[in-house]
């Protein structure tokens, strides 16, 4: 075994030797190399390896200094809500900037590892350094040929991801949240399909954690893959689809596409006009024909719940024989289960070419409990009971207007049955469809079934819940009930009367937390108020506080606050009314006891005067711990916080933004940063482009108000980013998406001098927009028939994407046929 204090020689020594072209061969690397280590103690060791990959020149597509940062950043802060504490050699280090952060560290005493860790770090940030960038701040390629290399023979990060997975969870952890992304950089490398398949697994593992809070214009998978590593990759997207945003689940499925024509049937589906961002061999590829039948069984068990995303050209590119024995198989239906949301014109499409399967209508309602999300659009026939009920249990996750006339026409053949009692107990969620005299009419040990098997999570009308309150309580609605009663009326909780709340056993209830938080979760405030009453007797002040729920807790008076004698630390776990709230504020604020990183539901009582009083040095951390929980944040207190940084930053120096390095562009919050006054704006040097576009990407516009000045700023500032002045003519889809919800501030002027692809592109998205500015509208909607032509001549597809456009303009629906 090597001394501890050599391993650190020969670490640092391997440092500097990755900033020229490195010697050894994968052979050396999976023996172990020159850098093979004790598991004890050397766990966070393997980690200054990682300097060597951020000391190569990146490619085209890798992301810069930042990006890279940012992304190990997150998946710490990951770690640390995991409950990992955080390495001190993290926390210390200023690559990261974790100090700032308030965030725990590892109680150990200190050793001559942590200098040495910190010497990595360092080392990682000045590599970082590293890349060349072009005007616009984005990172350039340079030796792209020896990249690949460098990148594989300076990493070890085969070696780094065994080392992982032998150790313990917390220091896996971090060591993955700086693997992660330079294993995704490593697989998007041209050339990376050299790996053999046992390789290619452990780096697809490795780098899963970088996918999962990705930008959808920085998921850039790899341009050319061979079908057995599609696989690999696409078994994790799969694992991801629940977690991914609409973009990019539209990014994957247009990958996936590309990759089964090129590997298949040796064409490509990408259009000439978007060859800049097209690989060398789909450039030579000639284009696929639009009767191509790409859509083969292999191909639908790739995309498994991706497929909510295909167009209806692609379901026509599917053979009858392989989409019929898709539809029969188990992975159609454990796919469907995982599609929530599938456009109604392409669940209808499916539906048209399953139909083909079979001799008719009724052959196909034989396998109804097959359809999944699709039944929501079954045109059904007539149904035997038995038949009723296979499709009725498809339906209970349905909310068009057809689904719930079809839930009710099979409810009402199942009660036809000559055993409606028997059928009452094959409804499900569907029984909520009987009318209150249907509930009334049945026996008292069906309504007991009911009660007990629909749970609290079922919405009755309020003659359903007078029906059954009735029948349960044999009219007397105001008796004294016990807890054991009280849980039995769950599903009912909203139709209790208060004069039944206010004579509940108060001593029962409090000693069972559980069964008081499932009661009142649903309850009305009349109702949370009248309970409180009944909770009140014989219990102090301090035990009711600590032993009420949530609900029942914002409701509680100010006098019963006042009285209790709760430490700050106890009142600030909980969440509480805004009254309440600004009770409390005020008095943390008097104690001095004001923690924002702690505040939680309290934040909403801090007012712009507890702002103001915050001290210069303590500004950006404020900012900072504030913007944590945006769901307390009004739009006041942000633009009073963010007015407070502003201010104290210039005082750092009085030319603080038009010099701002991306380092202090980074540091300042999102939210914050949406506030930055358009003058400032316009300042902003080029050079932080790439961390402004990042941020606006994620960005929260909700925060600022509809007719704020900032808007526009913003959008203009970031479209000179992307375009490095006024030339809209060569932004790509890519580059648009990047505006995030900043897009819905494009005016159609704008949209004109865009490529006619992009355009189009752009009003889709547009679609999604909450909220289009009123001066933006009329021009839109001429925009969108100019492109699109009459809206009644839109095919479903079309109608389905750029509706919403259309419900802007009165005339525009009002011409619709």
């Amino acid at each position: 075994m090597i001394p501890r204090n050599e391993h650190w020689v020969l670490i640092c020594n391997f440092i500097h030797s990755c900033h020229k072209p490195c010697s050894w061969d994968r052979t050396q690397i999976l023996q172990g190399g020159p850098l093979t280590m004790a598991s004890k103690g050397g766990t966070f060791i393997l980690l200054l390896a990682v300097a060597c990959a951020a000391s190569a020149k990146p490619q085209n597509n890798m992301p810069g200094k930042p990006n890279f940062k940012n992304m190990a950043k997150k998946l710490m802060m990951k770690c640390q809500n995991m409950g990992y504490q955080m390495p001190t050699m993290f926390q210390q280090s200023p690559v990261f900037n974790f100090r700032q952060l308030d965030l725990p560290v590892e109680k150990k005493d200190e050793d001559s590892s942590s200098s040495n860790l910190f010497t990595f770090l360092d080392a990682l940030k000045t590599a970082t350094e590293d890349a060349s960038k072009d005007s616009n701040g984005r990172v350039t390629m340079v030796d792209s040929d020896e990249t690949p290399n460098k990148m594989w023979n300076c990493t070890k990060l085969q070696q780094m991801i065994r080392l992982m997975r032998n150790s313990s969870e917390a220091s896996a952890c971090y060591m993955q949240a700086v693997v992660a992304p330079m294993s995704w950089t490593t697989l998007t490398t041209p050339g990376e399909n050299n790996m053999d398949p046992g390789e290619y697994d452990a780096m697809v593992w490795a780098a899963k954690p970088a996918l999962q809070d990705m930008p959808p214009s920085r998921l850039n998978l790899p341009q050319e893959v061979k079908a057995q590593y599609m696989e690999k990759i696409m078994n994790m997207m799969r694992d991801m689809y629940d977690t991914m945003s609409d973009h990019q689940r539209g990014s994957v499925v247009k990958w996936v596409k590309e990759q089964i024509t090129q590997n298949y049937f040796n064409c490509t589906m990408t259009p000439p006009s978007a060859s800049g961002g097209e690989s060398q061999s789909s450039e030579s590829m000639e284009r696929c024909k639009s009767s191509l039948q790409w859509l083969n069984l292999k191909a639908m068990n790739t995309f498994g719940p991706y497929l909510s995303r295909l167009t209806l050209q692609d379901v026509d590119s599917s053979p009858k024989e392989m989409l019929c024995e898709f539809f029969k198989s188990d992975r159609f239906t454990s796919n469907l289960t995982r599609m929530r949301k599938m456009k109604p014109s392409l669940s209808k499409k499916f539906l048209e070419r399953i139909q083909e399967c079979y001799g008719g209508s009724m052959e196909l309602a034989q396998h109804t409990d097959k359809l999944g999300t699709l039944a929501c659009y079954y045109d059904a026939p007539d149904l035997t009971p038995d038949l009723s009920k296979k499709l009725l249990s498809q339906l209970d996750n349905c909310n068009n207007p057809r689904s719930r006339k079809l839930r009710k026409r099979l409810v009402q053949t199942l009660m036809s049955n000559s055993n409606a009692s028997q059928s009452v107990h094959e409804l499900g969620s569907s029984v909520t469809l009987l009318s209150p005299k249907q509930l009334s009419e049945l026996p008292d040990s069906d309504r007991e079934a009911i009660l007990q098997t629909m749970g609290p999570n079922v919405r009755w009308s309020k003659g359903q819940l007078m029906a059954l309150l009735r029948a349960k309580t044999g009219g007397n609605m105001c008796k004294e009930v016990t807890l054991e009663e009280l849980m039995t009326l769950q599903a009912v909780v909203e139709g209790l009367p208060r004069c039944m709340l206010k004579r509940i056993r108060a001593r029962e209830m409090l000693d069972d937390p559980d069964a008081l938080r499932n009661i009142t979760k649903r309850m009305r405030r009349g109702q949370l108020k009248a309970m409180l009453m009944g909770l009140s007797k014989d219990v102090n002040s301090s035990e009711l506080l600590s032993k009420l729920s949530e609900p029942l807790l914002r409701v509680l008076s100010l006098n019963v606050l006042r009285k209790t004698n709760s430490t700050l630390d106890q009142m600030e776990k909980r969440t509480w009314s805004q009254s309440q709230a600004a009770y409390l504020a005020k008095k943390m604020h008097d104690q001095n006891q004001l923690n924002y990183r702690k505040l939680r539901s309290v934040l909403q009582g801090v007012t712009c005067k507890m702002i103001e009083t915050v001290a210069d040095k303590d500004s950006l951390d404020m900012a900072q711990a504030i913007t944590e929980n945006p769901q307390w944040l009004s739009k006041v207190q942000a633009i009073c916080a963010s007015r407070k940084l502003f201010a104290t930053l210039k005082k750092v120096r009085a030319d603080y933004f038009q010099t701002i390095t991306e380092e202090e562009l980074d540091n300042i919050p999102t939210l914050m940063l949406l506030h930055l006054p358009p003058a400032m704006l316009k300042d902003l040097p080029d050079s932080v482009c790439t961390v402004f576009l990042d941020k606006m990407e994620v960005a929260n516009m909700s925060s600022l108000a509809q007719r704020a000045s900032s808007r526009p700023a913003l959008l203009k500032r970031a479209l000179r980013c992307l375009s490095e002045g006024e030339d809209l003519s060569k932004l790509t889809t890519e580059d648009v998406s990047r505006l995030g919800q900043l897009m819905c501030q494009l005016s159609a002027s704008q949209l004109r001098l865009m490529n006619p692809d992009v355009m189009r592109s752009s009003l889709w998205d547009m679609a999604t927009c909450l909220h289009i500015p009123q001066r933006h509208r009329t021009d839109l909607i001429q925009l969108l028939i100019q492109t699109y032509k009459d809206p009644s001549d839109w095919s479903a597809e079309t109608m389905e994407a750029l509706g919403p456009l259309l419900l802007l303009d009165d005339n525009a629906t009002s011409a619709l046929p």
